[in-house]
Order: structure tokens, then sequence, then C-alpha cells
């Protein structure tokens, strides 16, 4: 893809100036790295970090219809949600495959704040358009807006300096708030494990905002953080990539997010294909493989069991915390490989021996 044609961050001056590597990510110019993945990496495990993450989509849903519609389309029930929280979710096709995985936050009674993948951004502000409700809905895909995370132990004290209401919010809690007389959101969440929070605000305040977040972590040693160390610290909890762990072609179910699928709340799209996949049987299932030698599995790696080819990596990478390799792998049968069994994987065209685990990797439990 031509650099002219890539989406660009407001902060990207700002990024340059700081030695960050920048380079094509789902149809923007974002930074990849500055110090380097494992320096960031650390920082976020040890201290705080700040990404830019405007790239992602921001959209909102108003409107005494907003529920309706968006309860036919996200697979988890809405309708749980209090002003002030957020759930995680997903959007699917008829065969119940993932569209994309998403956050909606619940902003006022009628709002709803939703934030899709920017690969994925199109496709889900589609879906939204040609929902059906009884009632009237408003949409508004945010394109001017920036998107800030600050993610560490020491996030609390950083964000609060300029957010005191950073505070008081627990995960997976929201606020509207201002930031220099321009309306916000605060959201307590993230994508790495650890104590963080998510803002949003006009891109032309954008700059301003970065600075005085570097400038309230100074004292802290907060580092700029770009997408490989986020890749790696998501990783390291598990979580599931779009792209990877989560496509058109595999359900929820296959890969490990059940969880957040409620059958009983009524129609949504792809809910009878999960119910009939759920009759049949998982094709195969996701799990975590953390390896027992010093290779580093990657994506699309195969998995064997004997001489019995039963997977594929979806992601893979070198766990700084763990020291070793780990991998997400969908694995088949379903239910025949279970923690603590012993697999291979080819990397590269030698194996290394793997051990079955559950996710997370690494133990950052919530704060």
């Amino acid at each position: 893809m031509a650099d002219v044609e890539l989406k660009r961050t407001p902060l990207e001056s700002e990024h340059r100036s700081l030695g960050a590597k920048l380079g094509p990510f789902a149809g923007w110019m974002m930074p990849i790295e500055y110090a380097g993945a494992l320096s960031e990496h650390r920082a976020v495990r040890e201290r705080a970090g700040i990404f830019d993450l405007t790239h992602l989509g921001k959209v909102d849903v108003t409107g005494p219809g907003a529920l309706e519609l968006l309860q036919g389309i996200v697979t988890g029930d809405l309708s749980q949600l209090d002003v002030g929280e957020a759930q995680y979710g997903m959007v699917l096709n008829d065969r119940g495959g993932v569209v994309d995985d998403l956050i909606v936050y619940r902003l006022e009674e009628e709002r709803y704040f939703v934030v899709p993948n920017a690969a994925n951004s199109t496709k889900v502000l589609h879906v939204l358009e040609q929902a059906d409700a009884t009632d009237p809905v408003h949409l508004v895909f945010h394109q001017d807006w920036c998107f800030l995370a600050v993610q560490g132990p020491r996030s609390i004290e950083i964000v609060s300096r300029l957010f005191p209401l950073a505070e008081k919010l627990t995960f997976l809690r929201c606020t509207e708030t201002e930031y220099r007389r321009r309306p916000a959101i605060l959201t307590r969440s993230g994508y790495t494990g650890e104590v963080g929070f998510e803002l949003f605000t006009y891109q032309d305040i954008a700059l301003e905002l970065w600075n005085d977040l570097m400038h309230a972590g100074k004292e802290f040693e907060m580092e700029p953080c770009g997408l490989a160390a986020r890749d790696v610290l998501r990783l390291e909890m598990g979580y599931p990539l779009h792209g990877q762990e989560l496509t058109e072609d595999r359900t929820p179910f296959e890969s490990g997010l059940g969880w957040a699928v409620d059958l009983d709340k009524g129609p949504f799209i792809g809910r009878e294909a999960l119910i009939r996949q759920l009759d049949a049987g998982l094709p195969a299932r996701l799990r975590g493989l953390r390896m027992t030698d010093k290779l580093i599995p990657r994506p699309h790696y195969a998995v064997y069991e004997g001489e019995e080819r039963i997977g594929e990596t979806s992601s893979g990478s070198f766990s700084p915390m763990l020291k070793r390799g780990i991998a997400l792998a969908f694995l088949s049968p379903a239910d025949d490989h279970e923690p603590g069994d012993t697999v291979e994987v080819d990397v590269r065209g030698k194996r290394g021996a793997a051990e079955i685990v559950r996710t997370p990797f690494v133990d950052r439990s919530p704060k």
C-alpha cells in the first residue's frame, strides 16, 4: 500500500521526533516501536507505557432505538449494562464467524460508544447502518477523534493528575469528562493485562493530551510504546487478535470466547449458526502452547502430535516474562487436547516440544 493511501495519526510528527519506527497497519501509518519492543514491554509491565491507538474505530450509537439495534448485532446482552459500564463482545456473520471484536461503552441512557478494530471499522459501520430498530437511531463515526492509552501499574497515578475521576474508575467502567474544555471519554480498559486507561477526544488537541500525559508520566519513567510491544503484551494474556485468532471462518466458541456470547438474550446475527455448531460439535479449539525448549513459534506453524498434524499456530512470539516461546493454536479434534498434554511445533523445519496450558500465560490479576 502506498504511503499516500494511508491514514495519518495527528501525532505522526511527534512520534518521529521521539525516534519511532513507523509502518503501515490496518490502513494507517502507525508507530511500531520506539526504544524497542522489549524495553516498551518492560515499561508497561513494571511502570507505564503510552500508546497512540487513533487508528481504532469510534462510533456513537444514540437514540431510543440504540439498545434494540445493538442487541441484534453484538453477541453479549447489553441490556445488562448500566450507564458508565462497558462490555466486550463480537459482531458475527450469518455463519457465526467473527466480523470483529469490540467494546461497547454505555455513556448515557440512550447513548452507546462502540470501538471496533481499525481494519474492520467500515464493516462494523455497514452492519450498524443495515440493522433495523423500531425506534430512531443516530450513528456518528468519529473520524476527527484521537485515541490514547496509558497502561501499567503506575497508570492510575499518571492519568489521575489530568483526570481526577480516574482514581475511582474500576475495570470496564467509563465516564464522560472534559480536557481543555472539550468533550472527552475516559475508560478503565486496555489490551495489555495491566491496570490501564483509554482516552478519546478531538484530534486537534491530541498533541496537547499526549504531551500532558508524557509530562505526568515522566517521574514514573513512562515510555511511549508501539504496536509491536502491544502485540506481545496481549499474547502473554492470551487475548485474541482479529485476523489471527478471530476470523470470519471461525466462531467465538472455537476461539474460546463463548463467555462473551449470550444465546438466551434473543436474536442476533449468527446466533442460529452458533446453536447448530454446538449441536454438531466444534471442529477445533484455541489452546495455549508454552514451548519447553528455546525455539520461538510464529503464526501459521504446524502443530503435531506424533506424526499427525493436529493444528496450526495463530499467534506466536517470545515471552519476555516467561523467557520462552508461547503461542496460541487451533487444535483438532476440539476436545482431545487438554492442559498438560505435550505437542510439537514445527519451527522452520525443526520440531520443538510444547505443553498445552491454560491462558493467560502470565498472571496479571486485575487490580
